[in-house]
C-alpha cells in the first residue's frame, strides 16, 4: 500500500515565511478543500486516506499560515481607538414591587418580602386581640399564620374605597421578614410592576402616607401615586406591635 502524499498547495515560496514578502502581507493560502476537496467536487485523491480535508496537512498548514501572518496595517490603532472609548454605565438596575390596594390607596412593596398570593380565607380571631393590628390566626398550606392589618397600622382604614367599574377579587398577601411570616388582607392585587429608583419621590403632604415612616417614597402608575413601603420599617412595626 503506497503511503499518502502531502503536497501542499499553497502559493508561498519554499523556504520563504509570510512577513518576508515585499509588501509584509502574506499571500492567502489557496484553499483547495474548496476545489476538490469536501467543500467542493471531492476529486482529491488524497481523501480515500484522510477521509475528511480537516485530517489533511494542507489543511493544517494553510491554518498556521493564516494564524502566522503579520497583522493587517489598521489593525493596531483601530484596536487602540476601540479601548480607548470612555465606557458607558448601563442604566441602574431596576427596582420590582407587588402592587396592591388597601380602601382608596395603592400600595407596593419590593417582590422579595413576598412569599405568595393566596386567595380570602377565614379568619380565626384570638381573645383580647380584637383592638389591635392582629386580626387572628388565617391557615395557609396548613400552617397557621399571624393574620394582620396593614390598614389599621397605616392608619388607612378611615378611607372609603375608589369606586371601580370592573370587578374587584380580596387577597391575601403573605410576606416574610428575617423568618417571621405574617399574612394580610387586600381589596386588590394588580401584579408586579418594575421602575428605575431615581423615579421613586418623596410622598407630597396631600398623600395619606406621607407621614408614615414606613414609606419609603412615592412612584406614579397609571397616572395613579403609589406608596413604596419600606420592607424593614414594616418587618419592625409589625415586631413591635406584636411584642
Amino acid at each position: 500500500m503506497s503511503q499518502p502524499k502531502f503536497e501542499a498547495d499553497v502559493p508561498v515560496v519554499p523556504g520563504q515565511q509570510p512577513a518576508d514578502l515585499p509588501n509584509g502581507t502574506a499571500v492567502e493560502p489557496c484553499a483547495c478543500w474548496h476545489k476538490i476537496g469536501v467543500y467542493g467536487d471531492g476529486s482529491c485523491p488524497e481523501l480515500k486516506w484522510f477521509i475528511h480535508c480537516r485530517n489533511c496537512p494542507v489543511y493544517s498548514n494553510a491554518g498556521l499560515q493564516l494564524l502566522d501572518r503579520p497583522l493587517p496595517a489598521d489593525y493596531r490603532r483601530e484596536r487602540t481607538a476601540h479601548f480607548a472609548q470612555e465606557k458607558k454605565l448601563p442604566p441602574p438596575a431596576r427596582t420590582s414591587a407587588l402592587l396592591f390596594r388597601l380602601a382608596a390607596e395603592w400600595l407596593a412593596l419590593p417582590t422579595h418580602a413576598f412569599q405568595e398570593v393566596a386567595e380570602r380565607r377565614l379568619i380565626h380571631s384570638l381573645p383580647h386581640r380584637r383592638q389591635g393590628i392582629v386580626l387572628g390566626l388565617v391557615n395557609v398550606r396548613g400552617e397557621l399564620l399571624i393574620c394582620v392589618s396593614l390598614g389599621r397600622l397605616l392608619a388607612l382604614e378611615n378611607l372609603a374605597p375608589r369606586q371601580s367599574q370592573r370587578t374587584v377579587y380580596d387577597r391575601l398577601l403573605v410576606v416574610n421578614g428575617e423568618g417571621n411570616r405574617f399574612a394580610f388582607p387586600v381589596d386588590e392585587v394588580q401584579g408586579i410592576h418594575r421602575f428605575e429608583p431615581r423615579h421613586l419621590k418623596a410622598p407630597p403632604a396631600t398623600v395619606a402616607l406621607a407621614n408614615s415612616s414606613i414609606t419609603q417614597g412615592v412612584f406614579v402608575w397609571q397616572e395613579r401615586t403609589v406608596g413604596l413601603l419600606d420592607a424593614v420599617q414594616l418587618f419592625s412595626s409589625l415586631n413591635r406591635s406584636l411584642s
